[in-house]
C-alpha cells in the first residue's frame, strides 16, 4: 500500500504512488546501518520531503529505483546519509556548558599550556561550526592579548561531522550577525570581525582547528587522546546500543580526568559508566587513572 500519495501529487516531478511503505523501510535500514540513524514511522513525510529533489536529480523515477541506486553507489549514498541528517545549532547553545568548561576545565587547560604541555578538543558532531567556535572563543578567553599568547601554544580542536555540507560552512567561519548576538559580548569583540550583516571568526582562531567528515559507526584515525568532547544532541537519533558503544569509544578517547558534555536530554549510561563520573548537569568527568 502506497503511503502519503498526496503529498507526493503536491512535489512538482513526482508523480502518485512513486513511495512506499516498502522504500520507506529500505531507507530506514539502510540509514541505520551506514550512521545508526533511527527512522520511526512516523518520520516518514519527512523522509519523503528530504529525498524527494535527490529522486529527482539522480533520473530515478520512483523512490525503489532509487533505493537501488544508493545500495550500490557509495557517493549517492552519502549524499542520502546527509539529507537525512539534522543540522540545526546555534552558537552558545547550552550555555551551562560553556558556563563549565570556562569555570571549571579551562583554568587546568590554561596551566598546562603556560607550562609548555599541550591541549587537544573534539567537537563531536560539529555541524555547521557553532559550537566548535564557541568552544573555540571560550577557551582562548574574552582578553584579546592573552588569548593570543595561548593560540601560539600547542593547541588542537578537531571538529567532525558525517555532512560535508554543514561542513562547508564551518570551514567558511562566516555567519549572520545576528547568529552570534548568544556569544558573549567580550568575546565577539575579541574573536570574530563584524562587516555589515555578517560576522567572521578571527584567523588565529581559526587555524587552530581542523575540520573533518567522520562517521562515528566508523574507523576513527585519531591516535591521541583528547581533554574535552563535546558530543551533544546528537545521539538522540540514535538507539540504546548504539549510544552506548559510542558513548564507550568517547571515554576510550578521553584522557585521564577529560570531560565529556552531552545535550541537555541525553545521558551516560551502559559500560561507560565505569569510566565517567558525572560531575554536572550532561557533564561527565573521565576517572584518573589508578
Amino acid at each position: 500500500m502506497t503511503i502519503m500519495a498526496s503529498f507526493a501529487e503536491s512535489l512538482p516531478g513526482i508523480s502518485p504512488g512513486v513511495y512506499g511503505a516498502d522504500d520507506f523501510r529500505a531507507i530506514s535500514e539502510i540509514a541505520y546501518r551506514e550512521a545508526g540513524i533511527v527512522l520511526p514511522e512516523g518520520k516518514a513525510m519527512l523522509v519523503y520531503s528530504r529525498l524527494a529533489p535527490l529522486v529527482r536529480n539522480s533520473g530515478c523515477a520512483t523512490f525503489g529505483a532509487y533505493v537501488l541506486r544508493i545500495r550500490e553507489d557509495a557517493a549517492e549514498r552519502s549524499k542520502t546519509i546527509c539529507a537525512l541528517t539534522t543540522n540545526h545549532t546555534f552558537f552558545y547553545r547550552e550555555s551551562h556548558h560553556f558556563d563549565h568548561f570556562r569555570d571549571t576545565v579551562r583554568p587546568q587547560l590554561v596551566r598546562r599550556l603556560e607550562q609548555g604541555g599541550k591541549v587537544r578538543l573534539w567537537s563531536a558532531g560539529c555541524s555547521s561550526g557553532e559550537e566548535t567556535w564557541s568552544l573555540g572563543m571560550t577557551l582562548l578567553g574574552p582578553d584579546r592579548k592573552a588569548g593570543l599568547a595561548l593560540a601560539r601554544q600547542d593547541i588542537r580542536i578537531l571538529a567532525s561531522d558525517i555532512a560535508a555540507h554543514a561542513l562547508s560552512k564551518a570551514v567558511a567561519a562566516r555567519y549572520r550577525s545576528e547568529d552570534l548576538k548568544p556569544v558573549p559580548q567580550p568575546l565577539r569583540t575579541a574573536w570574530t570581525t563584524t562587516n555589515g550583516d555578517e560576522t567572521e571568526i578571527a584567523p588565529e582562531l581559526r587555524a587552530l582547528v581542523r575540520f573533518r567528515t567522520l562517521n562515528f559507526l566508523g574507523d576513527w584515525p585519531m591516535q591521541g587522546r583528547f581533554d574535552v568532547i563535546f558530543c551533544r544532541n546528537v545521539m538522540i537519533y540514535f538507539d540504546t546500543p548504539t549510544k552506548e558503544r559510542l558513548v564507550s569509544r568517547f571515554a576510550g578517547m578521553l584522557a585521564p580526568e577529560g570531560t565529556l558534555y552531552v545535550g541537555h536530554s541525553e545521558r551516560v549510561t551502559g559500560p561507560a559508566l565505569d569510566q565517567l563520573l558525572p560531575t554536572g548537569p550532561t557533564v561527565y568527568r573521565r576517572r584518573a587513572a589508578a
